[in-house]
């Protein structure tokens, strides 16, 4: 092994996808994360295995002068962290030179979200936009998925097929690091999902016969490198629909659908550890900013329609 440290990077991805199942992009996200902390001390004539605190407080700074935003700053920290912490359980360094190290605070910032009115012209568009009934039944069920269970992107793309078989009141959804959690259904995306599940499997069948393809595990196939619908597809796919809904695109992803999920839930009565265990947050303090999106709406209601609020 390199004295300086040079291989420990590759070695902290391998156990971070090991240990703690982090997904690809997460992986990919700490690579370019320390290869650019790596590449500063580089420049500066020293090295990831023997750096110093002062040294990473030098390369914060530097992020800082680039003009990179906090959160950017605070995740490079991250990452350095985890890196020195590995390397220090693992016996490769006999201390830990970022255990002290305090980051940058990101600003907490309301989550984009959508009215119920809104949603329902995304879903309508799902159902009407497409050229073909298979365009227009996939988007529906990806739609209808999206807005009854607060996925992440990621996970709803990849959900296996074997997940919508039996007509099920819920859907087991694996999360971050691996973790599987139970989202219930809506009769709505129920039906939707059962809709597309009929047609994929024809053709699915059909192709097999036809050219001998094999059948796809995944409920929304594709023939890219994944096997399913890829993230890039999908967000282009929602700013269409959020075009054709007569909805602005710059205010429609498919976070914010996943933000409109927690926030009409909320608005609902819905418990907000309810809503924690559904979102798939670890901590009940990353649920609890819709308890401020729903005050600021509040706040809002009040100031345009009270009579003592008017001029």
């Amino acid at each position: 092994m390199s004295g300086d440290g040079s291989a420990w990077v590759d070695l902290f991805l391998e156990a971070q996808a090991a240990e703690r199942g982090a997904a690809l992009n997460s992986l990919m996200a700490y690579r370019r994360d320390l290869d650019a902390y790596a590449a500063h001390l580089e420049a500066r004539g020293h090295g990831v295995g023997t750096a110093t605190r002062t040294q990473i407080e030098a390369f914060l700074i530097a992020c800082e002068a680039e003009g990179l935003a906090a959160s950017t700053r605070a995740r490079r920290l991250s990452a350095i962290r985890g890196l020195y912490r590995f390397a220090h359980e693992e016996g490769l360094r006999d201390d830990d030179p970022a255990i002290r190290i305090t980051g940058p605070q990101k600003p907490k910032s309301l989550p984009k979200t959508l009215s119920e009115a809104d949603v329902d012209a995304l879903l309508s568009a799902a159902e009407d936009m497409g050229e073909t009934e298979a365009e227009r039944l996939r988007d529906t069920s990806l739609m209808q998925l999206l807005y009854a269970t607060g996925m992440r992107v990621s996970e709803l793309i990849g959900l296996p097929v074997s997940a919508a078989r039996g007509d099920p009141r819920m859907l087991l959804v694996r999360g971050k690091g691996g973790k599987e959690r139970m989202v219930p259904l809506s009769p709505a995306a129920r039906d939707a999902m059962a809709a597309w599940l009929a047609h994929r499997d024809t053709e699915q069948a059909r192709a097999k016969i036809d050219s001998g393809a094999p059948v796809s595990p995944h409920l929304f196939p594709s023939r890219g490198k994944a096997g399913h619908l890829t993230r890039v597809w999908f967000h282009s796919r929602i700013k269409a629909l959020s075009a054709f809904a007569m909805l602005d695109p710059n205010r429609v992803s498919p976070h914010v659908l996943r933000h409109a999920f927690a926030t009409h839930l909320l608005a609902g009565g819905a418990d907000l550890r309810a809503i924690q265990t559904m979102l798939g947050h670890a901590d009940i303090s990353t649920t609890e900013i819709y308890t401020h999106v729903l005050e600021s709406r509040l706040k809002e209601l009040v100031l345009t329609h009270h009579p003592l609020a008017r001029e």
